[in-house]
């Protein structure tokens, strides 16, 4: 048995100060060169780390409580951007009081929970922008249509293109102007550099062909050509291009915002599955019958007003306002758009119920057990969030490249210019080369390869019940060839009952033995003590149990304390050489029909054996050939006796089988797996868990299982469903070849157009459309994750296999 031990709290002379973790909200952040640049100015602080994600705007910074959130925010200002710590949600008001008007110290800013889930920076912005997008569209069109269409020049054409392109270049490109102003002010070049040179160098040059070049002559004409060409004397004019490259990158940043903002539509999703409201019930509701209450017995208020031991109502349709316990009351809750199980959950008086459901029956009445952050769905919501905040080892590699990419493209426009100059080709080509090669380069694609992946990837895995630690787990977990799986509420429901209770001859009467057994077992969260407990409350109804003392617990073991005065000890059998009659036949019997056999010692002499039983997943045999099929060499590891372990695995196909395995075993065969060259996985939900899953290359925890195994996993399963494993190997495939994908084209885009842009074979305007296009393109990639659709599941189901009954199998 492997009972839960209760945590050691270290003194607080000897425990280390915690770094703390702070979220900013980054404004003004262009390319992966903005990206970088942040994370080098906080760098340079002592003791502190960021992680800047391009995608969602935020740094997410680890600093000693030395460095202060303001000195944060006053570097990243320094280095010409905006920030500000992200706005939590008000504190509940304490009883008879007015909200706190700060947090208390040492009290981190994410700790705070969001009532409406991440807060996305108000949209005045963003129509301002919209506004400027479309009063440049306007204006732009005509002149890329006279640009374009030598037949539509007529006289004095080129004068009317100035006037509708100044404001283009002046007012329309004014946040790119502005965004270059700022950085050269503190001595950073990024992307909004190259489109501000871009646009000033293209209007300055038509400026000073229509004024002193020629180009200005009443009745002139110019061909367009998507390639430069050859001069005839007279300085072409490169308006379309004034105009077309302000007007493309502004299209393209608003096309990719709103796919970006698509990407991080699953977590904006499960921000929005928080109630708002919730209608607590009043000292004179409290147990009178849910029928028989008015309304004057509960008050509506806001859910950040909610505390603990609060009990209120749900009624159909309703969402559970926080995570709780059903007091009074029956009804099915719906949990699918929170862990994706589509079956509905039946709850009545004493079952969870999770923040978020959906009470799709009756009236229920529900004690709140947990509010703000410390609910399931608020800690769902913060590991999608921390997640999406981390980078792949290549998606480093290109940050580093991002970083001196900009300073890079500047030297070679210059060395263009000065080429061209110097081989004696005419002013013209040379500004038109330079001015391309300014315009085509791309380091946005490069900071959006990871984090819009990771965006779409995260969020659509938690809609599948599957939450991922970050872009390093995500790695780790397509790479793996090995997984190792527990039994008890991995493969087994964790749901378990006594099917038999066998006094030995002669001693404790079976009601003293299970009373004492009980006892000890409530001290345990272990699922074995739990059927324990509930078989005793089930036989004798109303009986209290005695006081334990000298409670202790021993994982993959069993537990002992002090009952009545007797030490009792509930344990696994063991050797069964020397047991009374008839024991030893009991403990077989349980074993043959696949239950688990728990021997009672009361004051060192064997009094009883418990048979407990539980039953296997009914997806179980379908998850583990998915694993086969993807490749994986599933092993069993448990705590049970061989012959229990040998039935289920025969039962599931598994030939490895590694039995009565106690914790430090479980963490030695996981080191031995390693070291023969596997990278492993370890599945499973327990204390006894929690060493080899945070061993393992990678370790899987079922959603329902303890905090512990759930605190050590790089992967969570919030879905009751084995086949989520296999799913989220496929997810973390997908993910990556799609981040792969991406960081191809990023650096191949630019490898490729930089060099035809410096040999003159492009001009600015196509160049323009191209560098929206290849951001564009790789926020599209990624946004088909959005979409994804495990596929092995129907395979699978088509595969016929002999039918198989359900089975209750032994548990440990």
């Amino acid at each position: 048995m492997t009972p839960e031990p209760r945590p050691v709290t270290p003194s607080p002379d000897l425990a280390p100060t915690p770094a703390r973790s702070t979220t900013l909200t980054i404004g003004g952040m262009t390319c992966a060169a903005c990206v970088g640049r942040v994370e080098k100015k906080l760098g340079r602080l002592d003791g502190v780390a960021a992680s800047v994600n391009l995608a969602t705007g935020r740094a997410t910074v680890s600093h000693p409580a030395a460095v202060s959130v303001t000195d944060l925010i006053s570097t990243v200002e320094a280095a010409g951007f905006t920030a500000q710590l992200r706005a939590p949600a008000p504190e509940p008001a304490p009883e008879g009081g007015l909200p706190p008007t700060g947090h208390q110290d040492g009290q981190d800013a994410r700790d705070v929970p969001e009532s409406a889930g991440p807060q996305d920076p108000p949209d005045d912005g963003a129509r301002a922008e919209r506004h400027r997008l479309l009063a440049v569209a306007l204006l732009s069109l005509p002149v890329l249509v006279l640009s374009m269409v030598p037949g539509w020049q007529f006289r004095n054409w080129q004068w009317l293109c100035f006037v509708l392109a100044a404001p283009v270049a002046v007012w329309g490109a004014a946040p790119f102007h502005t965004r270059a102003l700022r950085g050269l002010r503190h001595g950073a070049a990024t992307m909004d550099t190259l489109v501000s040179l871009g646009v000033a160098a293209s209007f300055l040059w038509s400026a000073y062909a229509l004024f002193l070049g020629g180009a200005g002559a009443p009745g002139m004409t110019m061909p367009f050509s998507l390639l430069p060409t050859a001069g005839d004397g007279t300085a072409h004019v490169y308006l379309e291009a004034a105009v077309g490259v302000p007007l493309f990158v502004l299209a393209g940043r608003r096309m990719e915002a709103r796919a970006r903002r698509g990407t991080g539509a699953a977590l904006r999703a499960l921000a929005e599955l928080a109630a708002k409201d919730v209608e607590v019930l009043t000292p004179n509701g409290m147990g009178v019958p849910p029928l028989e209450r008015s309304r004057e017995w509960g008050r509506r208020i806001p859910v950040s007003r909610l505390r603990t031991g609060d009990h209120f109502l749900v009624r159909p349709g309703e969402r559970v306002a926080t995570d709780g316990t059903v007091v009074e009351g029956s009804s099915a809750l719906d949990l699918s758009l929170i862990s994706g199980e589509s079956r509905p959950v039946e709850v009545g008086p004493g079952a969870a119920a999770v923040g978020g459901a959906v009470n799709s029956g009756g009236l229920l009445e529900v004690r709140a057990d947990a509010v703000g952050a410390d609910t399931q769905l608020a800690r769902i919501t913060r590991l999608v969030e921390d997640a999406q905040t981390g980078k792949t080892k290549v998606q480093r590699l290109a940050d580093a490249v991002a970083a001196v990419f900009v300073p890079a493209v500047l030297t070679v426009s210059v060395s263009v210019l000065g080429f061209w100059l110097g081989a004696g080709a005419e002013p013209q080509a040379a500004i038109t080369a330079a001015v391309a090669v300014l315009v085509v380069a791309c380091p946005c694609a490069l900071g959006l390869a990871t984090p819009t992946a990771l965006l779409a990837a995260t969020g659509r895995g938690a809609q599948l019940g599957i939450l991922v630690r970050g872009p390093e787990a995500l790695e780790r977990l397509r790479r793996i060839d090995t997984v190792v799986l527990d039994k008890t509420g991995t493969l087994t429901t964790g749901r378990m009952s006594v099917t038999a209770l066998t006094p030995r001859t002669g001693g404790l009467d079976a009601a003293t033995a299970l009373r004492l057994a009980a006892t000890v077992e409530h001290g345990s969260e272990h699922p074995l003590a739990r059927a324990v407990t509930a078989y005793a409350d089930e036989q004798h109804p109303g009986q209290p149990l005695p006081p334990v003392a000298d409670f202790s617990a021993t994982p993959g073991h069993g537990v002992r304390g002090t009952a009545d005065g007797r030490l009792v000890e509930v344990t696994r059998p063991g050797d069964l050489t020397g047991l009374p009659a008839p024991l030893p036949d009991a403990v077989h019997t349980a074993e043959s029909a696949g239950h688990t056999a728990v021997l009672v010692t009361v004051d060192g002499t064997p009094e009883a054996v418990l048979a407990i039983g539980d039953t296997l997943r009914p997806d179980s045999y379908r998850a583990v050939d998915r694993l086969r099929r993807l490749g994986l060499r599933p092993v069993l590891a448990t705590g049970d006796r061989a012959a229990t372990a040998r039935a289920v695995a025969s039962h599931l196909a598994i030939t490895e089988i590694h039995a009565e395995a106690r914790p430090e075993d479980k963490a030695a065969l996981v080191t031995t797996l390693k070291e023969q060259g596997g990278r492993v996985a370890v599945v499973g939900d327990g204390v006894n868990d929690a060493a080899a899953l945070a061993l393992a290359d990678l370790g899987i925890a079922m959603g329902s299982g303890t905090d512990a195994a759930i605190g050590a996993a790089d992967v969570t399963l919030v879905r009751e469903d084995l086949q989520a494993i296999a799913d989220a190997v496929h997810l973390a495939r997908r993910t990556l070849g799609t981040i792969r994908g991406n960081l191809v084209w990023a650096f191949g885009y630019n490898l490729v157009t930089l060099p035809l842009a410096a040999v003159g074979l492009l001009s600015p305007m196509p160049a323009a459309a191209a560098m929206s296009a290849s951001s564009l393109l790789v926020v599209g990639n990624s946004l088909r994750l959005r979409v994804w659709r495990p596929g092995g599941a129907g395979k699978s189901a088509r595969r016929p296999h002999r039918p198989r009954a359900q089975a209750r199998w032994e548990t440990r």
